[in-house]
């Protein structure tokens, strides 16, 4: 599956966003999804999951309360709501694929097979 994650850009701190992860190919349905990012001189942190069938989400303790990570299946597509953004959330954001159904698979970079290019996004104190 490819991917293309979309949305991105520049806003002030409280501010949101939502970002879409636009995916092509029939099997969409078949893998997760997981949200990454990675700031300027850091590493690629996960952010959020969502199971094929969207019975299971999983947020890094940064983000939740904040970032709800949903799906449109019929419509190929993911999406990342982020509300009341920080300057810390900067960074550039990456949509994944996974063919895991194991939920500890899906917290680490390692189990995504198919990466789209980032967006980035930015905020502003």
């Amino acid at each position: 599956v490819q991917l293309q994650a979309s949305g991105g850009g520049l806003v002030q701190a409280g501010a949101f966003l939502r970002l879409s992860c636009a995916a092509s190919g029939r099997t969409f349905s078949r893998y997760a999804i997981g949200w990454f990012r990675q700031a300027p001189g850091k590493e690629r942190e996960f952010v959020a999951t969502i199971k094929w069938d969207g019975t299971y989400t999983y947020y890094v303790d940064s983000v939740k309360g904040r970032f709800t990570i949903s799906r449109d299946n019929a419509k190929n597509t993911g999406y990342l709501q982020m509300n009341s953004l920080k300057p810390e959330d900067t960074a550039v954001y990456y949509c994944a694929a996974s063919r895991y159904t194991y939920s500890a698979y899906l917290k680490d970079s390692l189990g995504y097979d198919s990466w789209g290019p980032g967006t980035l996004v930015t905020v502003s104190s």
